[in-house]
């Protein structure tokens, strides 16, 4: 009875698409939102959602962005709140989230713990913003400890306009193999609501302690508004060595699901009927064949009525100077038949100005506007020294 009402809902959350449509022109602009702190920091991991409001522009942009260490690596602290009533014009300044700052997990040891690689969006089965992501937990408040790592959330209300503290899912102890399920995370990563109120959560995990290997799963999970439920997950995507599969994104578009994957050395898709169960995965390409270059870092999803379009950055374009070839970051239709990026929709979001720009985040504002978010990384290059750049790319849908 339960599967029978899940792909009822599936079917009528992706209607299959009966004609092709117009292709849409893609104008694009980008915005400064804010600049990152003066002294030990940046801000790092901006992202956020757009919640209805009764104000002139019909919606609140909320975004969040986390404080990270100069010196390189996780060296993430505080959580801070922005946000937009006018379409990006005007912004609040950036305010701490005293809820989820970084702290001693009160076990009696000096071991700390925050919040990170948050992904808020908004829930319109609950009215809140539900930030999705992981823990970072610091032995002695220095070390990193992956061990660690849980599936974490918190949740904005709009109506107090107030945020939770870290929340956790339970998780089960064992996968569809009867190993371990460890570590498991959601950092990074979009995911895709229900009708119901029911999501579609990508996370990865590790199925041994060493090597490091990731698997992704996209786990359905329940959402009241205050908790996050497991309820099951279906196919575990797997690849031996570098690392595995991991910062796994969704997007339900023309009656199926795509889902992109990271990898060390490049990055894979693959597609799903229901959301759960996955055919083996691809690596990326253009639609000449040639591999797309996207590799070690996070790709996202946009999608545009039936359209969908892949955010990502790649070698090949002038970069070599910029870490792991993130910048500058490309948008570019997905043919959603063979799987490939569309060579010819290419084109830059955000053009590279020695930063790093692979972690970033998309933000559907409405029918006509859709969003990129990036915080610049300046932990490598020339403008080591400067304060960071947090940008909007928008795409205005013509």
């Amino acid at each position: 009875m339960r599967t029978s009402l899940y792909c009822a809902l599936v079917a009528l959350f992706v209607p299959h698409v009966l004609g092709a449509a117009a292709e849409p022109a893609l104008r694009t602009e980008v915005a400064t939102i804010v600049q990152g702190p003066t002294e030990r920091y940046y801000f790092a991991q901006a992202r956020g959602g757009a919640v209805p409001d009764g104000g002139d522009a019909g919606v609140r942009i909320v975004l969040t962005m986390q404080e990270i260490e100069k010196k390189g690596g996780h060296g993430f602290h505080d959580v801070y709140h922005v946000e937009s009533r006018d379409l990006g014009r005007t912004w609040s300044a950036p305010a701490k989230i005293e809820s989820l700052t970084r702290r001693k997990i009160g076990d009696g040891t000096p071991d700390e713990r925050v919040i990170g690689d948050l992904c808020p969006r908004y829930h319109s089965k609950s009215g809140k913003l539900l930030g999705t992501g992981k823990t970072f937990t610091f032995r002695g408040g220095t070390t990193e400890d992956r061990s660690r790592e849980q599936v974490s959330y918190a949740v904005f209300d709009p109506q107090s306009n107030a945020w939770s503290e870290l929340r956790t899912v339970a998780m089960p102890s064992a996968d569809h193999e009867g190993l371990p399920l460890l570590n498991p995370n959601a950092g990074c990563n979009d995911r895709v609501d229900l009708p119901n109120g029911e999501i579609l959560l990508p996370i990865r995990y590790s199925k041994r302690a060493a090597p490091r290997d990731y698997t992704t799963i996209v786990a359905r999970c329940r959402f009241d508004g205050e908790t996050l439920t497991y309820i099951e997950h279906g196919t575990e995507l797997s690849r031996a060595g570098k690392r595995g599969l991991y910062e796994p994104s969704l997007a339900a578009v023309g009656g199926k699901f795509y889902l992109t994957l990271r990898s060390d050395d490049s990055a894979f898709v693959a597609t799903s009927d229901d959301g759960l169960h996955y055919a083996p995965y691809k690596e990326w390409t253009f639609d000449d064949g040639q591999v797309l270059g996207s590799y070690n870092t996070q790709q996202h999803w946009a999608v545009h009525k039936d359209r969908l379009y892949l955010i990502y950055t790649r070698r090949g374009a002038n970069n070599d100077h910029i870490m792991r070839h993130r910048a500058p970051l490309y948008i570019a239709e997905v043919d959603q038949d063979k799987l490939c990026v569309k060579r010819a929709t290419e084109q830059i979001l955000v053009p590279e100005n020695h930063a790093d720009l692979g972690n970033f985040d998309v933000v559907p504002v409405s029918e006509r506007e859709t969003w990129v978010v990036v915080a610049e990384s300046l932990v490598n290059g020339k403008r080591h020294d400067e304060r960071n750049n947090v940008y909007a790319a928008k795409i205005f849908w013509e």
